[in-house]
């Protein structure tokens, strides 16, 4: 059992490749954040003022409901959390996965992927979210990655043990 788990959300799949290579990398466990209403291309459209993720990014206090819940996040001493960066920040679904487990005392790493830009005040805002837990600055992981470079990384953290 691993005391290392990566949690993702990815509307689009692109997060959920950079998540599954960091996880097979590391020996992680996997928890895909998925919205009970599923997000479509137009809800997706950042362009559109009126779009779900646009209105969500301009209500602090939106929470996209999750399915599923991660069983046992006891066990877990180090997770990253992976996601598309909305307007610099994470989607507010994330905000909803933070305040639905206790991170206290757990070391936590975002990671996202993005067409352009970084992980700007993700990081921060997760630190509030979340502030019993060590909240390291990130990642983005976009393009090509591979396994020598996300471990690495990894051990660049001193978070994570070696993949079995």
């Amino acid at each position: 059992m691993s005391t290392t788990l990566v949690a993702f959300f990815s509307p689009t799949g692109t997060t959920a490749r950079a998540a599954l290579a960091l996880a097979d990398t590391l020996g992680a466990d996997t928890f895909e954040i998925k919205p009970q209403q599923p997000y479509t291309a137009a809800d997706l459209d950042w362009r559109d003022e009126a779009s779900r993720t646009s209105v969500e990014k301009r209500d602090e206090t939106a929470r996209p409901t999750i399915v599923g819940t991660m069983t046992h996040m006891d066990r877990y001493d180090t997770v990253f959390v992976g996601f598309p960066i909305w307007w610099y920040v994470e989607p507010r679904i994330i905000d909803t996965f933070l305040e639905t487990y206790n991170f206290t005392g757990k070391t936590v790493i975002p990671f996202a992927t993005s067409g352009g830009s970084g992980l700007g005040q993700a990081p921060a805002r997760m630190r509030s979210i979340i502030p019993g837990a060590r909240v390291l600055p990130g990642k983005m992981l976009n393009g090509a990655f591979d396994a020598d470079s996300l471990r690495a990384w990894a051990d660049d953290l001193g978070c994570c043990g070696s993949a079995e």
